[in-house]
């Protein structure tokens, strides 16, 4: 039996999860031939959230009468196709991605992976839990509110929320026009970093800035919150670890008051920026005349139509409103690198979320619903389990925030959280990048690692120069080792590939004490790529032949 036959048979027995799904033969045999032709995600099977269009899949946003035929993929499917990917379906979702528990879908609540009397998390439930239980490699989701977020965290995953606007939304049903991004599900990070790093060629409105910061200090500064709503004593400890984990990864820790933050996420749902979701589907719920045969979910049809409440009026003062919190929340944050937030402060049954639909689903939303509103990037990962007081286990999430556009500074800090940085570039790798070959003291944990992390570096792998080269001690403050090129003499030495972009390389450049420069080293074959030249940290000639030979490549 092949996996596509193993999946298909699964996928029988959760039939909640996809809306629609391509013939077995058809998967089959796009997959051969993605594995044929090679590409970054080559013979990797996605599933896409059912209001992100598939050519030739219905797209109903989990509401049959709102179903339409699209002639074309979203951008961002395209972008994955055309890196490869292997589309196997569309998936169940809270009805217009308006929630985020799950369960408001006319196909029924979508079960968590693992306890299926327990909710998956939404709005992007069925894409979640598809990769959850191995039905798809990867998935995209949407996120608006937490939905890209929420089902990571309860099941277990990675979720990347990029910067809003980076990534198009062409082809996606808007929730929130102004807020909606476009995201991925995957079981691990270096997964998801390279599933993003193929989406992003799906350029959005708000592309990334020529050179920005895509790696962290060495001793990063993250926020978490002085108190912690919604959490239980259990859930509580849950983060108290993740807390304790940061540390032990070389953070330092500061805590902040999260009130504006939390004050902003209540605008979402209720105030007047509801508004925006009336602007997307509104109009298609009015001229509904039959619900119950349209497939409309009430609890989302009550959300939106509640817009118009509100006032033009109102809007304004909301956003003005909006503006003021997110100054003050971001003096709050001050010089952190990031804040660290639990992603869910729960996981409720779904007997809970169906006693209290609205309650539930905005206490879901706690740490999440203002992450857009304040044009924060976010990057969810595992971060363990809780024990439950019936004697089950729920996953337990946390959520990395960052500013807009530090997309890549959360890849290297959530790396350095799960003890596996990824190894060469981020999702996030700038036009004007450059490797640069480091040597001793550069090296990681060595002495002069801050003059890379703080010129906004990153760590990228590990290399070994061919076997023509030779480390000597040069008599400098500190003590450091220069690298000099000696074929009749030389061994292979051991380094670092660090990537940064070409104005850090110049103040590197312009800073270089004597006897150091800057030159082309040889790469051997390896992990980082082929063998190749690359800019490097060497030393001038005299000064290494003065200099004793060393025999170690650490300093």
């Amino acid at each position: 039996m092949t996996r596509i036959d193993d999946i298909y048979r699964r996928i029988a027995d959760r039939p909640e999860v996809f809306l629609a799904i391509r013939p077995q033969a058809d998967v089959e045999a796009d997959h051969r031939r993605s594995l044929a032709a090679g590409g970054p995600l080559a013979g990797v099977l996605l599933a896409v959230k059912d209001n992100v269009d598939v050519a030739g899949l219905p797209t109903t946003a989990a509401c049959p009468g709102y179903a339409y035929s699209p002639d074309a993929d979203a951008d961002s499917v395209a972008a994955l196709r055309a890196a490869g990917a292997v589309v196997i379906g569309k998936t169940n979702l809270d009805q217009f991605a308006t929630g985020l528990v799950g369960t408001r879908s006319p196909h029924g609540a979508v079960r968590d992976s693992r306890r299926p009397d327990r909710i998956s998390g939404g709005s992007s439930s069925g894409s979640a839990v598809a990769v959850a239980l191995g039905f798809a490699d990867i998935a995209i989701g949407t996120d608006t509110a937490g939905s890209g977020r929420v089902p990571a965290a309860l099941q277990g995953l990675v979720g990347v929320k990029p910067t809003v606007g980076v990534i198009s939304t062409g082809g996606v049903v808007p929730a929130c026009a102004s807020y909606d991004v476009v995201t991925i599900f995957a079981a691990d990070l270096a997964l998801a970093n390279r599933a993003t790093a193929a989406m992003k060629a799906a350029v959005g409105p708000r592309p990334f800035p020529s050179s920005i910061p895509y790696a962290a200090p060495e001793r990063p500064t993250v926020a978490v919150p002085a108190e912690l709503p919604g959490l239980d004593e259990r859930w509580r400890a849950a983060f108290d670890d993740a807390i304790c984990r940061a540390e032990a990864a070389g953070f330092v820790v500061k805590t902040i008051d999260l009130a504006p933050f939390l004050e902003a996420a209540r605008l979402l749902y209720d105030d007047a920026l509801v508004a925006e979701r009336a602007d997307a589907v509104g109009e298609y719920l009015a001229s509904v005349t039959d619900p119950i045969a349209d497939g409309v979910d009430p609890t989302v049809a009550g959300i939106i139509g509640a817009a118009g409440r509100f006032s033009a009026v109102d809007l304004l003062r909301a956003r003005r409103r909006l503006t003021v919190l997110r100054d003050e929340a971001m003096g709050q944050w001050g010089d952190a690198t990031a804040l660290l937030v639990p992603t869910a402060p729960m996981h409720p049954t779904i007997a809970e979320v169906a006693a209290d639909p609205v309650g539930v689903n905005s206490t879901m939303g706690t740490y999440t619903n203002f992450c857009n509103l304040f044009d924060l990037s976010a990057l969810a990962v595992p971060a363990g389990t809780v024990a439950e007081a019936d004697g089950t286990e729920s996953r337990f999430g946390v959520t990395f925030l960052g500013r807009g556009h530090d997309d890549a500074v959360l890849v290297d800090v959530a790396g350095r959280f799960l003890g596996s940085p990824v190894a060469g570039p981020s999702w996030v790798e700038p036009d004007d990048a450059i490797e640069l070959a480091v040597f001793g003291a550069h090296m990681r944990g060595g002495p002069l690692t801050q003059e890379l992390s703080d010129r906004g570096a990153r760590w990228a792998g590990e290399v070994t120069t061919t076997a023509a080269y030779r480390l000597v001690a040069l008599d400098t403050t500190p003590p450091k080792p220069g690298l000099i090129r000696d074929p009749a003499a030389g061994r292979a030495i051991r380094g670092e590939i660090w990537t940064l972009p070409s104005a850090a390389l110049g103040e590197f450049l312009a800073a270089l004490p004597q006897p150091m420069m800057l030159g082309r080293v040889e790469i051997a074959a390896g992990e980082t790529g082929p063998a190749r030249w690359v800019v490097g940290f060497g030393c001038a000639a005299d000064a290494g032949a003065e200099g004793e030979s060393l025999d170690r490549d650490r300093w």
